[in-house]
């Protein structure tokens, strides 16, 4: 069966720290809300925090812890002349004193502490300024507060070794209810119960045997049909095999092929046809009967005539 989320180690570790911050305040606050009686209200709030933590988001869980605290019935309803160490206190309603030591012992602001007694913040303003000292003339005592505030936080510092005794079996208490169970212990596995060794030995002689008769067949008929040092058969696989071996011509000599191609080309170069081909195009031209320009550098100084002017009486000529 898989574990829930109540019982995940992750969350009584986190729980566990969680109470491990807010138990010196949260006892406190009981004991200056409601005197000896405070002591059962927390170990309440305590192992209900603790068994329903894994259902509250983290960010939840002072709204939730201190909401469990002032529900018991020993912090709402204190007992009558219910004795405190600190005379303020002992003049104000249950309910205004116990919002006035949410903000000065437990140190909640004022969202988390409303939610914590269940009212909306304007009621919870309302309470916490009928619960703040006053001075002679009526008006809320600054420095009074402030002394208040840091008497409440000496108490909680200053825990007598028996009240952190007696917290510590708390928390005890609180958190083995959380933690989760330990896991059954596996029954050991059965030994593996060796494998028989005979079940492969006769086919491994079977391979065997077959690998020597075809490695005798191989052998003899191998011999036979590539002869005695002869070439193999056709189509046969001897030892070198169905490979086609043919020499290639003799490149010894390359230099005389090369002395035969330059004597060629010599004899290319000097053929006069060759000018002539070269010069193919000028001789097209004059053939169709286009006027030869005039050469001006060979013309008398004073009578050179423009390759124009040629140009047009060859064309008058015509």
């Amino acid at each position: 069966m898989a574990a829930t989320a109540s019982s995940s180690p992750a969350t009584a570790n986190a729980s566990s720290a969680f109470l491990r911050g807010v138990e010196r305040r949260a006892l406190v606050v009981a004991d200056l809300q409601a005197g000896a009686a405070g002591t059962q209200a927390v170990a309440a709030a305590m192992h209900a925090f603790a068994g329903h933590a894994a259902a509250t988001a983290m960010v939840d869980w002072p709204a939730r812890f201190w909401g469990l605290l002032c529900n018991a019935p020993q912090l709402r309803a204190p007992a009558t002349g219910t004795a405190t160490s600190l005379p303020h206190l002992s003049t104000l309603q249950a309910a205004d004193r116990l919002a006035l030591l949410l903000r000065v012992g437990a140190g909640l602001d004022e969202a988390v502490a409303a939610a914590s007694l269940g009212m909306d913040i304007g009621t919870y303003r309302q309470a916490l300024a009928r619960a703040c000292p006053l001075d002679a003339k009526g008006q809320p005592d600054a420095a009074a507060w402030r002394t208040l505030a840091e008497q409440v936080q000496a108490q909680v510092r200053e825990l007598s070794p028996e009240r952190l005794r007696q917290l510590g079996q708390l928390h005890e208490a609180a958190t083995a209810k959380a933690a989760p169970a330990p896991m059954a212990a596996r029954a050991p596995r059965p030994a593996a119960r060796p494998r028989a060794r005979r079940g492969w030995l006769l086919p491994g002689l079977l391979v065997l045997v077959l690998a020597a008769v075809a490695a005798w067949w191989w052998h003899e008929h191998g011999a036979m049909r590539s002869g005695s040092g002869g070439p193999p058969a056709e189509g046969a696989l001897g030892d070198n095999g169905p490979i086609q071996v043919e020499s290639l011509p003799d490149d010894s000599a390359p230099a005389a092929a090369v002395d035969n191609h330059a004597t060629d080309d010599a004899a290319m170069l000097a053929d006069p046809e060759l000018a002539l081909a070269q010069d193919a195009d000028f001789h097209a031209w004059y053939a169709a009967g286009a006027p030869v320009p005039v050469d001006e550098s060979q013309a008398a100084p004073g009578h050179a005539e423009p390759a124009s002017a040629a140009l047009e009486t060859v064309d008058a000529e015509d």
